[in-house]
């Protein structure tokens, strides 16, 4: 699955990437501490954003992959 960011008048942003054989994988200016990802099946994913600020305001999306 696949984890992006959308702020305001701005493209998309990849922020992670997880699946349920490998640890989750960031992008370069993201990180675990801030944005927890939490895989539990092949089916859902869950991410939850620490210490939310006004910087962290967007629209987040999920994308999944069966390959």
């Amino acid at each position: 699955m696949f984890w992006y960011q959308q702020p305001p008048r701005s493209g998309l942003k990849l922020v992670a990437s997880t699946s349920t054989w490998l640890q989750n994988s960031y992008e370069e200016g993201y990180s675990e501490a801030k944005f927890q990802i939490r895989r539990e099946n092949s089916n859902v994913s869950v991410m939850t954003i620490t210490n939310v600020t006004s910087k962290d305001a967007a629209t987040y999306f999920c994308g999944a992959s069966d390959h």
